[in-house]
């Protein structure tokens, strides 16, 4: 959910109200200007807090969150978050140019499973094992794959280390580039289902002379 556009909404909806429930209470009412300016307060207030809940129920009704999971996963989007943070800094600061391109794709397809969730917070499930388990991993190994490739002297099995890192988060990309298409599975199901309805559709039409 974008928290800025919700706020922007309660705030067009907020300040109208409160300068027509002024207007009434010091005219309308013949209300003193202090009392007039606070029931505006208060009337500013209500709208913009009612206005915050509608769209927030709208939107979770959408998505078929309850308040709660939705507060769930919000919690673990902003670990998350920060987890990425940590990720990609790190994918940066390696100087391993073979890695490069496999470095560049993590960064692509970690920030795309996290941009869907974000947009879409029912993805969540979906991506239930990157959240809690291949993000952790490949963070931990990237970080530790850059303390041991920084070491100014190298040793065989900080070589072996590194050589075995390396395979390994080629297999922790494998398995995240897994948990990006099952979250767009559903997608990806609902796509090939119009595609077949458009096709029978066709199949259906009488030819042209």
């Amino acid at each position: 959910m974008n928290k800025f556009a919700v706020l922007f909404l309660s705030f067009t909806a907020a300040v109208p109200a409160a300068f027509t429930i002024f207007l009434f209470s010091f005219f309308g009412l013949s209300q003193s200007l202090w009392i007039s300016f606070i029931f505006s307060l208060l009337g500013a207030f209500i709208f913009f807090w009612g206005v915050s809940r509608v769209v927030k129920s709208r939107f979770l009704k959408k998505q078929g969150l309850t308040r709660k999971e939705y507060r769930y996963i919000e919690q673990n989007l902003l670990e998350a978050k920060q987890k990425l943070f940590r990720l990609h800094k790190a994918l940066m600061v390696s100087r391993h140019l073979p890695s490069l391109r496999k470095r560049i794709e993590l960064i692509k397809i970690t920030r795309r499973i996290f941009s869907l969730t974000k947009k879409e917070p029912k993805r969540f499930y979906q991506a239930h094992d990157f959240y809690f388990s291949h993000l952790d991993s490949v963070v931990e190994l990237t970080e530790k794959y850059n303390l041991l490739a920084s070491q100014p002297k190298k040793s065989l099995e900080i070589d072996m280390a590194l050589f075995e890192t390396l395979n390994t988060m080629d297999e922790l990309i494998d398995l995240i580039d897994k948990d990006l298409f099952a979250i767009l599975s559903e997608d990806l199901e609902q796509l090939q289902f119009e595609l077949d309805v458009a096709k029978r559709s066709m199949e259906t039409l009488p030819e042209s002379n």
